[in-house]
C-alpha cells in the first residue's frame, strides 16, 4: 500500500536542474564588500512566496497524476511527467535559494520550514547544469532498466516480467524452479552498476553543496537528531526486536528444512530464494510450509463478505464507519464521487491501492481495484488512514502538511489495521462469536511472517546505501557488502555464489529507482507502539492482539491530537502526544506477539537458533 498525497516535492525521487521561479536571483556583482545580511521579513516573503507556488505545482501535479493512473495512455504519461518535472524542478530551486538565510535567527516555525525546503529532497542536481542533466537520466535511465526487466528462460518463448516471477515464488514449492526464478530476475541488476557509480557522485556533488556530509547524511537529516545519532537510533529498535525474529527465523528454517531437506542448512541462513518473496523481506507466502496444526481460526471472512453479497462501496463503508466510531467526521461527498472503487472495463488503469489529497484541503480519494476479500477488507481500512491523516492536518501550513516523519503515515494506516480484530467482527455483525484466543497462534505467525520478517530487510537497505554513499562502500566491494548485511541483519544468504560480476542491490526497485527505505523499517516499529497507547487509552484489558480501539472516542480523540500536528513539530514531540513517550520503542511489538513468542520457544526447544 502506498500514500499519494497531492504530489509534494517531499518525496519525489527525481529533480532537475535550478530553474527560476518568479524571483529574481541578481546579477553578480563586482565589489567585494560582503553580501547584505538577509533579513526576518525576507525569509518570511521566501518561504511565503515557495508554499505558494509549490501549492499550486502540487495541486497541478496531483489531478495530472491521477488522470494518468486511472486513463493509461501516452498522452496522460506525457502530462503527468511534465506536471512532475515542474514541482521537482521548483522544490530544488527553492531548496538551494534557501540556504540564504543559513545562520539567520528566525522564529522557531518559519526556521523549521526553511530547513524542510532542504530536507524534502531526496536527491539534490549539482549546480552545474550539464551534471544536473546527466544525473536525472541516470536515474531515469536505471529506473527504466528496473521496469522493463524480464527473464527469458532459454528454451522458452515467453519471457517472464517480475509480476510472473513474483506469483511463481509465492505459490511454488519446487527448489529448482524458485532459484531459477530467483537468478534469473537477478540478472536486470548487472547493466545498472556503471550509471549507479556516477550517480552515487553526482548525488553526493548535490547534496554537499546543500551542507551535507553526503546524499546518505541528507536523507538521515531528515529525522529531527543529526545524521549519526539516527542511524544508532535504527540500530537501537533493531536490537530490541532482535530476539524475537531470531526465534521466528530458527522455526522457520527448522520446518523448511523438513521440506528442502539439505538445501536448508540445520545452523546457517536460509537461501533467499526459499522463503516466498523475490528479495525475501517478507514471508508471509510460506505460511502453509510453516503452520502450525490446528491454526484454523474458525472463519473466512473473505467467505462472510461475500455470502452477505457485500458490494464495493460497503466494504469502504465499513473502513469509514471505523473512523467514525472514533469520533472523526465523514468522508466529503466528493470521495464517494471522485474515488477508483473497482476496475473499469473500458480501460487501463493502476491498480496498486493508493490514498490521495488531490488538493491538499479536503479533495481525498483512494485508488484500487477492490474485490471482495479479507485482504481488500483490510488494505480499505488502511488506506483511510491515510486519507483521514491528510484531512487532518489540512489547516496547517503548506510545509506542514505531511506527517512529522515519513514512518508516521504508513504507520498510521497498520494501527488502523491492527484493530481489525475477530471482536470487531463481531461488532460490525459478520461474527456471531470471537473464536478462542487459543486459535490466535496461526493468526499470529502469519502476521509476524508479514511484519516481523520484514524489519531487518527495511533496516539494511538504506544501511548499505549509507556506507556507500560514504565512501565506505567503494564500488568495488558493492555486492560483496550487499550479501554481509543481508546475513548480519536477516540471516539470509546468496541462493547461488555472487561476485562483483554480480549487482544485486539494484534487483530491489528502490535501490535502482533512488527512494529512501528508512521509513518502512519505522512505521513497522510505530503501528505497534500506536496500537498499544491507543488500547491502553480504549481501556483494553485483554491480550494487545484482540485489542481494537473501535468505538473508543478516548482513542479517536489521542489520535486526532497527534494527526493534527502534521509535520509542524518534531517527530518526538507528536509521538508523545500519542503514546506519551518521546522515543520510538519497538517493545509494543514484544507485548503484541507475547503468545506466539512463548509457542516458538516451545517449537525450537532444543534446536539452534542464530546463524
Amino acid at each position: 500500500m502506498i500514500l499519494l498525497r497531492s504530489l509534494r516535492f517531499s518525496w519525489l525521487a527525481l529533480c532537475c536542474g535550478s530553474i527560476a521561479l518568479g524571483f529574481s536571483q541578481g546579477t553578480p556583482k563586482t565589489s567585494k564588500s560582503p553580501p547584505k545580511q538577509p533579513s526576518v521579513a525576507e525569509a518570511k516573503a521566501f518561504v511565503d512566496a515557495a508554499e505558494a507556488r509549490l501549492l499550486t505545482l502540487s495541486m497541478d501535479a496531483s489531478r495530472a497524476n491521477w488522470v494518468q493512473a486511472t486513463y493509461i495512455t501516452e498522452d496522460t504519461e506525457i502530462l503527468s511527467a511534465q506536471a512532475n518535472e515542474r514541482a521537482i524542478a521548483a522544490g530544488v530551486d527553492f531548496a538551494k535559494r534557501s540556504k540564504r538565510f543559513d545562520g539567520l535567527k528566525l522564529p522557531a516555525d518559519l526556521a523549521r520550514k526553511l530547513k524542510l525546503l532542504k530536507l524534502s529532497l531526496t536527491l539534490a542536481a549539482p549546480s552545474d547544469p550539464k551534471e544536473s542533466e546527466e544525473l536525472t537520466r541516470l536515474v531515469a535511465s536505471m529506473e527504466g532498466t528496473y521496469g522493463k526487466g524480464k527473464y527469458c528462460p532459454e528454451g522458452q518463448e515467453k519471457c517472464l516480467t517480475l509480476e510472473d516471477l513474483t506469483r511463481l515464488l509465492a505459490n511454488s514449492r519446487d527448489a529448482k524452479q524458485l532459484l531459477d526464478a530467483w537468478v534469473g530476475w537477478h540478472r536486470i541488476a548487472p547493466p545498472m552498476r556503471k550509471g549507479f557509480k556516477r550517480y552515487v557522485e553526482l548525488a553526493n556533488k548535490g547534496a554537499r553543496e546543500l551542507g551535507f556530509a553526503d546524499t546518505g547524511a541528507m536523507w538521515r537529516s531528515k529525522y529531527d537528531m543529526p545524521p549519526d545519532a539516527f542511524a544508532k537510533e535504527l540500530d537501537r529498535l533493531w536490537n530490541q526486536v532482535r530476539p524475537f525474529y531470531l526465534s521466528l527465523h530458527a522455526y522457520v528454517r527448522n520446518r523448511l528444512r523438513e521440506k528442502y531437506n539439505d538445501l536448508v542448512p540445520a545452523t546457517g541462513p536460509i537461501p533467499a530464494h526459499l522463503l516466498g518473496n523475490m528479495w525475501a523481506q517478507s514471508w508471509e507466502n510460506i505460511y502453509p510450509l510453516v503452520a502450525p496444526q490446528k491454526a484454523d481460526p474458525g472463519f473466512d471472512l473473505t467467505e462472510i463478505l461475500k455470502s452477505r453479497n457485500t458490494d464495493y462501496r460497503q466494504m469502504v463503508r465499513y473502513g469509514e464507519q471505523f473512523f467514525l466510531s472514533l469520533g472523526f467526521d465523514p468522508l466529503p461527498t466528493t470521495f464517494w464521487e471522485r474515488s477508483l472503487f473497482v476496475k473499469p472495463r473500458d480501460r487501463e488503469v493502476v491498480c496498486h491501492a493508493s490514498a490521495w489529497d488531490v488538493d491538499n484541503v479536503d479533495d481525498l480519494r483512494i485508488k484500487m481495484c477492490i474485490d471482495i476479500t479479507a485482504e481488500d477488507f483490510n488494505t480499505i481500512h488502511h488506506e483511510l488512514g491515510h486519507n483521514f491523516f491528510q484531512r487532518a492536518y489540512n489547516r496547517q501550513p503548506m510545509l506542514f502538511r505531511d506527517s512529522a516523519n515519513d514512518g508516521f503515515h504508513e504507520a498510521v494506516g497498520d494501527t488502523i489495521a491492527l484493530s481489525l480484530t475477530p471482536e470487531y467482527l463481531v461488532k460490525l455483525g459478520l461474527l456471531n462469536k470471537a473464536p478462542d484466543a487459543s486459535k490466535d497462534i496461526g493468526l499470529l505467525l502469519r502476521t509476524a511472517l508479514e511484519k516481523i520478517a520484514f524489519l531487518p530487510f527495511g533496516l539494511l537497505i538504506d544501511q548499505w546505501r549509507w556506507r556507500v554513499f560514504s565512501g565506505e562502500t567503494p564500488p568495488e566491494k558493492y555486492n560483496e557488502t550487499w550479501w554481509q548485511l543481508r546475513q548480519k541483519y536477516q540471516g539470509v544468504a546468496a541462493s547461488v555464489p555472487r561476485s562483483e560480476n554480480d549487482f544485486d542491490p539494484a534487483a530491489k526497485y528502490h535501490v535502482a529507482a533512488n527512494v529512501p527505505y528508512a521509513r518502512y523499517f519505522l512505521a513497522h516499529i510505530l503501528q505497534f507502539q500506536f496500537h498499544r497507547s491507543l488500547a491502553q487509552s480504549a481501556g483494553c484489558q485483554g491480550p494487545l492482539n484482540r485489542c481494537s480501539i473501535y468505538e473508543s472516542k478516548e482513542a479517536g480523540q489521542r489520535l486526532k491530537d497527534m494527526l493534527s500536528l502534521g509535520l509542524s513539530k518534531p517527530w518526538p514531540e507528536a509521538l508523545e502526544v500519542i503514546t506519551g513517550q518521546r522515543q520510538m520503542d519497538a517493545t509494543a511489538i514484544l507485548d503484541y506477539f507475547a503468545p506466539l513468542q512463548k509457542w516458538l520457544d516451545e517449537q525450537n526447544k532444543g534446536k539452534p537458533v542464530g546463524w
